[in-house]
């Protein structure tokens, strides 16, 4: 008897053992220093088409789609840290941080990338895109360690407003490059820009509401799995539909159901416990489509992009503390632990690739290469930087 695999069971078998294997990992991290996420990168790098190629095309094309729903949950659980009572406490401080932070990479990246005599609107528009940080891998280091310290908390919320400047600076940077270049389309960027983060505020809040007393009603108090993907998933996928910022959509749904359902004990509870799996995929998919190749081309431009852009994280993040009056254990580390950087950069190059191909060969190896860099060393920096600061 002939026996034949076909697109669907490899793609069942290679999410089975991903799943199965990345067990391995978890049970490495927690006996090294090393933490799960580099491990599950380094993972994926391995079993990857650039080494043994052991992943199917079939699970590879679909990594946008495992991306988008790992963000979404993600996206929503970091949204229900935001709740008003404690905002109360820290709202001045994370503005200050995410804001400086900001402001800062894009700033001294901008000024490095000028100095190698790359355009300022060039320059800019790569100092813009080096503001975003990844919130999967720092959630997951958080999560890995078990700590619940007031620190951990800060860098959440930190990195989830995070995405916001980035988009903002980020629409600010095409509209420069637009201007530049002569084809008018500076005000429209920035109204695109507008929509995308109003329009996904207002259907954060429009899915939030109802949801936030609707759920938790089946079984008392708390919602089920059920209900609390099903809200993830449709207001990620209304949000791609109407062309906004799932991610900032998620969060303020996130927000809403975690402030205003007074019935819920603990609204997320069921959402955690598939966290994991989402995220491991994630991080085996991200090592496997990692370009190594990219790295080859890190020339001394690659260098400064990854030394400016380090320096202005955590030099803006240390100033924007210090300007808030937050402690001085927060001040001194958290800037270390905002270093992770996958999934929104990659698509804000791609946008700016296809909108201005003649940077085409300047913008993706450069990015990519730094994305690679920050991937690896981001996740032990964060986890470095959180066992420093005790809890409180």
């Amino acid at each position: 008897m002939h026996f034949e695999l076909n697109d669907t069971a490899e793609f069942l078998l290679a999410i089975g053992g991903i799943l199965l294997l990345g067990m391995s990992c978890d049970f490495i991290g927690k006996k090294s220093s090393l933490p799960r996420v580099t491990l599950l990168l380094l993972f994926g790098v391995l079993i990857g088409q650039q080494v043994l190629d052991f992943i199917p095309q079939s699970l590879t094309s679909n990594f946008e789609i495992v991306t988008d729903m790992a963000l979404l949950v993600v996206g929503f659980l970091l949204g229900g840290k935001f709740e008003l009572k404690k905002l109360k406490k820290d709202g001045n401080s994370l503005l200050w941080i995410s804001a400086a932070e900001a402001l800062f990479t894009a700033l001294l990246v901008t000024l490095g990338l000028w100095f190698l005599s790359l355009p300022l609107p060039v320059a800019f528009l790569l100092g813009c895109i080096a503001t975003a940080s990844s919130p999967i891998p720092i959630l997951d280091v958080i999560v890995e360690l078990k700590t619940k310290s007031r620190f951990s908390e800060v860098v959440l919320k930190v990195v989830a407003i995070d995405d916001v400047w980035a988009l903002i600076l980020f629409s600010l940077g095409i509209a420069l490059m637009s201007v530049f270049h002569g084809n008018g389309e500076g005000l429209a960027s920035i109204a695109l820009a507008a929509y995308q983060i109003i329009g996904a505020v207002v259907l954060g809040l429009t899915l939030g509401v109802p949801g936030a007393q609707l759920t938790g009603r089946i079984k008392s108090g708390e919602p089920t799995l059920v209900e609390a993907l099903g809200l993830v998933f449709v207001c990620g996928g209304l949000a791609l539909y109407l062309d906004v910022s799932y991610l900032i959509a998620v969060m303020v749904m996130g927000a809403v159901i975690a402030n205003t359902a007074k019935h819920h004990d603990y609204p997320f509870h069921e959402i955690e416990n598939v966290e994991w799996p989402f995220m491991l995929v994630f991080f085996v998919l991200a090592g496997a489509s990692l370009e190594l190749a990219a790295l080859k081309q890190i020339t001394f431009i690659g260098v400064v992009y990854i030394f400016c852009r380090t320096v202005g994280k955590y030099s803006g993040a240390w100033l924007g503390a210090k300007i808030s009056g937050i402690d001085v254990q927060t001040r001194n580390w958290i800037g270390l632990a905002l270093l992770p950087q996958a999934g929104v950069e990659i698509g804000m190059v791609l946008l700016a690739a296809l909108q201005f191909p003649e940077y085409r060969q300047l913008f993706l190896p450069l990015v990519i290469s730094g994305t690679i860099i920050f991937e690896l060393i981001g996740p032990p920096l964060t986890r470095y930087a959180i066992k420093n600061v005790p809890d409180r």
